[in-house]
């Protein structure tokens, strides 16, 4: 039940960031600030909550199993995502995107109420670029309040994804480990063939390439208060 609350917030975060493409799209190059901040948060989380714990299970094949499941799936998901062009593909990939979200998310919690405390924090900004990128990318043949409409339906399968880790949650310490290892990869892809190749798009500027390492310090520096 308290992860389901948690993911109210990237879902309202989603929300909010959909309303505001859909009335007024914002410059590509606050676009890009905000997917190199939200790849630093991201990033940090993966690597300073994620990895750790994976380290320390001492459970390689896992690991291994997991690692590559994770490769697979996000390969396959690249090679879709090539494939489907349109509003209908933006909005199969995205959807795809937000339940595995859910799904690490739910795992986090299940590793420890801070871990899903700072995996909440990072989901919430990536979300609501996806917000963003829904809307902005819908708003040219759509009315804004279908836009919104259907982004607060994509996101929703963000509760979804940490619904289906309850059950997970409850596996012999092996299997958890190899989830574990999915959601790293997972969010190390969303990082490196996501966020920042979009941000890229973008010309960049000094300030803006260093939002990324604003998000990463950040999180470190939130993580290092709760203890």
């Amino acid at each position: 039940m308290t992860t389901l609350i948690y993911t109210l917030i990237p879902v309202s975060a989603a929300i909010i960031g959909a309303a505001i493409a859909a009335y007024r799209r914002p410059e590509p190059i606050v676009i890009s600030a905000i997917q190199h901040f939200a790849a630093g948060v991201v990033f940090a989380a993966a690597a300073g909550e994620i990895l750790p714990d994976l380290k320390h299970a001492g459970s390689v094949v896992p690991v291994a199993i997991g690692g590559t499941i994770g490769v697979i799936v996000m390969l396959l998901l690249k090679s879709f995502e090539e494939r489907m062009q349109g509003p209908l593909g933006l909005t199969a990939i995205i959807g795809v995107d937000i339940l595995i979200d859910g799904l690490v998310l739910g795992l986090g919690f299940a590793a420890g109420e801070k871990v899903g405390l700072l995996l909440t924090i990072a989901l919430t900004i990536e979300v609501l670029f996806l917000g963003l990128t829904v809307a902005a990318e819908l708003g040219e043949s759509m009315k804004p309040g279908r836009v919104v409409g259907l982004t607060a339906g994509l996101v929703m399968l963000l509760p979804v994804g940490a619904l289906v880790a309850t059950p997970i949650a409850s596996l012999p310490g092996p299997y958890l480990t190899g989830f574990f290892a999915f959601g790293l990869i997972a969010l190390l892809y969303l990082v490196t063939e996501e966020l920042l190749v979009e941000a890229h798009e973008t010309p960049d500027r000094p300030w803006v390439a260093a939002m990324f390492f604003v998000g990463f310090l950040l999180l470190l520096l939130l993580e290092s208060a709760m203890g």
